[in-house]
């Protein structure tokens, strides 16, 4: 008896992720969960230099003033709270002293152009098709900082204006990375304070939009995360208590597809020793003095230097 439906996912025939790929992800917090485990797996990964960005506008500005090399001033500021805000990123790069925000923002686009012409795979996951546009310039921004909502309209970005977006960021990244492969994810977490068809309205224009413009041909790519969480994971138990994120069961089981597509052998084989080593260091012994305890621990040392003289990058050293 077949109780789940599957998406058919082939996997890619060239160009696969190892443990030489350089990747970058940019946009929603499912980025995030996703770049969790790239860490936790130790590949060369960086996200969100800027933070969580929901929609793809907010992406395209990040690229294009990465590439373009367009530095923030104090005119691109704002104080609300007793902090300093850029409405083009996300709070993480708020600060209480202006000149702070702005060393935040400009070593974070140094570091994203940086990254964007490094990156052999760039992966973008675009949250929602909503926007807030500041009345008083008409900018569409990225984070409102909670500025009074009376400060801004909300607007739906049409399909025709995504997939413009969308391109836009493909072309700016292959001006100054033209082997990097892009891949284009749909965030299956529910956007539900706009509403239920809202939040449907929104994923459609997202998808339909991305659909439009890639082609494997041209190295750009799509991954179906929201598919995988709508139609093979149905079910509430899948979702965290607000009902809205992925739990760790579906963020784990969106990664093995993940790993499952676009990940090589080696890698694979790489991972698996790797979470052996992660596990080891999690382990918590029942006497640390024991003879037992102490043999497990030069075991795992020994495992940590094969790993680490294969793969000079990787470090367990745990960070302060």
């Amino acid at each position: 008896m077949k109780l789940q439906t599957n998406i058919p996912l082939k996997k890619q025939a060239d160009n696969l992720i190892d443990y030489h790929s350089k990747i970058l992800l940019l946009g929603s917090c499912f980025s995030e969960n996703i770049g969790a485990k790239l860490s936790y797996f130790k590949l060369q990964s960086n996200q969100n230099p800027f933070g969580i960005l929901f929609h793809p506008k907010a992406i395209e500005n990040l690229i294009s003033r990465a590439v373009n090399e367009e530095s923030y001033t104090e005119t691109d500021l704002n104080f609300n709270k007793e902090r300093w805000h850029c409405l083009d990123a996300h709070s993480s790069l708020s600060a209480s002293n202006k000149k702070d925000l702005l060393t935040n923002l400009n070593t974070a686009l140094i570091d994203t152009k940086k990254q964007l012409e490094e990156a052999t795979h760039i992966s973008i996951t675009l949250g929602t098709s909503w926007v807030y546009k500041l009345i008083e310039t008409g900018t569409v921004v990225a984070n409102c900082h909670k500025i009074p909502q009376k400060k801004f309209l909300k607007e739906i970005l049409s399909v025709a204006e995504i997939s413009k977006v969308l391109k836009n960021s493909i072309a700016l990244i292959k001006a100054i990375n033209t082997n990097a492969s892009v891949t284009f994810t749909v965030s299956p977490v529910r956007h539900l304070k706009d509403g239920f068809i809202e939040n449907t309205r929104s994923k459609a224009h997202l998808i339909a939009a991305i659909h439009a413009l890639v082609n494997p041909t041209n190295n750009t790519h799509y991954f179906p995360s929201y598919e995988i969480m709508m139609d093979e994971l149905r079910e509430y138990r899948f979702y965290k208590e607000d009902m809205i994120h992925p739990n760790t069961t579906a963020i784990n089981y969106i990664w093995e597809k993940f790993v499952a597509t676009w990940f090589s052998k080696e890698s694979q084989d790489t991972m698996h020793d790797i979470e052996v080593v992660q596990k080891g260091i999690a382990h918590k012994p029942f006497n640390e003095n024991s003879n037992e305890h102490q043999r497990f621990l030069r075991n795992l040392e020994l495992k940590k230097k094969v790993l680490t003289q294969k793969y000079s990058f990787i470090s367990f050293e745990r960070k302060a």
